[in-house]
């Protein structure tokens, strides 16, 4: 990664892109609709679990400018890179060849199917509050209803990108309204003497850096969707929108995110709030209004797992699509139905989440097990991209030369954020997530002997070196019990 691969700065091969195309509003809606999804609803309990008022101030603060300096590397390289299509692909593959572009394509889109495995097993188990039947969202009535949506959903985008991405919309806005509600009603009832008690934490928490650290590693997969409009942008009405749509969107997710966990600890105290049941969203709106606060903070959790699943299931197609016409995929992903969509991507995306929810009848694995392995595999598609930011904005290159400096500073900290998420997720996601990351080279050998292409340039083995002898270490921990997701 320290010198960019001479071949590897064209752009990818053109592709054959829907009608219709995507406005501001829509891409927007694509970004807010990625990042809400389940995550907000258990954030009030999942923070106050080892952090206190002041901590979790002091995460959010770090948290805030991390990120958005991650949106703006993707603003940055919307307009210094407009030809590239589907950034979190396209700027790997730029950065270091088709091999490292393969892998940022391959850990987005297994980090964006095993995610909506996640939204299904989430969204049966909020169902379950109604329907004890469903369980934790595992159990077989809970995995035939997940199978059910699944499919129906599957059917839709069929029929559409811009019809999806408009249902989409919608879906983003119906779930945005009980969060505001549950702002509006908390704020109402927030008590400051509860938010001021014990401020900087119990002792039990430890100090105010592993109070901080602790809130960093939630806030490390609520953004995941950040990139949204990125992997959209050969479907943008116009490339500029790509980077407004991204940072708008993250400074409404930032916004509404803060004031849920925060506002929050002014209804219950810390201890309180961390033994809450998730949602906990829920509890606390019941203790603000009473129970009908609790149903109506589930409804909407439903209403915005339904929605998040449905955005994360267009950027899954697209991670496989872009990719397939730039030669580093199988070419039969790359094929298109009569409207456009990106059928045997689809095909392929939706039939590894059946699969895995199958599994979960034997596994048992609960959302929190799922998203954070989903988490780990987009962290380093995240690296490529901040990297990729910095190499550019240090030559100067592209319409924001003049400001080069300062983009310098931006992509810089966006660097530095990325690898101290990589850092927060420990060895036993680097290990799993190499697990997952290593049989892609198979699907990458196939694509390129279509082509008649040489598979691997010398430092692209290396590459794969490295990932086999991590996924034979992860192997071998796990067979023998010490290693577990």
């Amino acid at each position: 990664m320290n010198a960019i691969a001479p071949s590897s700065m064209s752009p990818p091969r053109a592709v054959t892109h829907a009608p219709g195309t995507l406005g501001l509003g829509l891409l927007v809606a694509l970004v807010v609709g990625s990042i809400i999804g389940s995550g907000i609803f258990g954030l009030p309990q999942n923070m106050a679990a080892g952090a206190g008022a002041g901590a979790i101030l002091i995460g959010w603060l770090v948290t805030g400018v991390g990120m958005l300096t991650l949106a703006r590397v993707y603003q940055i390289l919307s307009l210094c890179k407009p030809e590239l299509d589907n950034g979190v692909y396209a700027y790997a593959k730029a950065l270091s060849g088709d091999y490292v572009g393969f892998n940022s394509a391959w850990g987005y889109w297994i980090s964006a199917w095993i995610g909506n495995v996640g939204y299904l097993v989430a969204a049966f188990g909020a169902l379950g509050y109604f329907f004890p039947v469903l369980g934790e969202g595992n159990t077989p009535a809970a995995v035939l209803g997940a199978s059910v949506a699944l499919w129906v959903i599957h059917a839709l985008v069929l029929r559409g990108i811009q019809g999806a991405a408009v249902l989409n919309a919608v879906v983003t806005l119906a779930k945005v309204v009980p969060l505001l509600l549950f702002i509006v009603l908390v704020a109402m009832a927030f008590q400051v003497d509860t938010f001021r008690l014990d401020f900087w934490g119990d002792a039990k928490l430890g100090s105010v850096l592993d109070q901080v650290k602790s809130t960093m590693l939630v806030t490390v997969w609520v953004f995941i969707g950040i990139e949204g409009a990125s992997v959209y942008s050969a479907r943008a009405r116009e490339r500029k929108d790509v980077g407004r749509a991204t940072v708008i969107g993250f400074l409404l997710c930032l916004l509404l995110l803060m004031a849920v966990s925060l506002l929050s600890l002014g209804i219950t105290t810390q201890p309180e709030l961390a033994a809450l049941k998730n949602p906990s969203m829920a509890g606390v709106l019941e203790k603000a209004v009473g129970t009908w606060g609790a149903v109506a903070i589930t409804l909407g959790l439903i209403v915005s797992v339904g929605g998040g699943f449905l955005a994360w299931t267009l950027l899954a197609a697209e991670s496989l699509f872009t990719p397939a016409g730039g030669g580093v995929m199988p070419s039969w992903l790359a094929k298109q139905n009569p409207k456009g969509v990106p059928a045997n991507a689809l095909w392929l995306t939706n039939g590894m989440v059946q699969v895995f929810l199958l599994v979960t009848l034997f596994w048992k694995a609960s959302y929190l097990a799922l998203i954070s392995l989903s988490t780990a595999m987009i962290l380093v598609p995240y690296l490529f991209s901040a990297v990729y930011g910095l190499v550019l904005t240090w030559r100067g290159e592209g319409p924001r030369a003049t400001q080069h400096r300062s983009d310098i500073a931006v992509a810089a900290l966006a660097a530095v954020y990325c690898l101290w998420l990589l850092y927060a997720a420990g060895l036993k996601y680097l290990l799993l997530s190499a697990l997952l990351y290593a049989p892609g080279a198979l699907l990458y050998i196939v694509a390129k002997r279509q082509r008649s292409e040489q598979a691997f340039t010398p430092w692209e083995w290396l590459v794969l070196a490295l990932l086999v002898a991590l996924a034979l270490v992860a192997a071998y921990l796990l067979s023998v019990g010490q290693l577990s997701l």
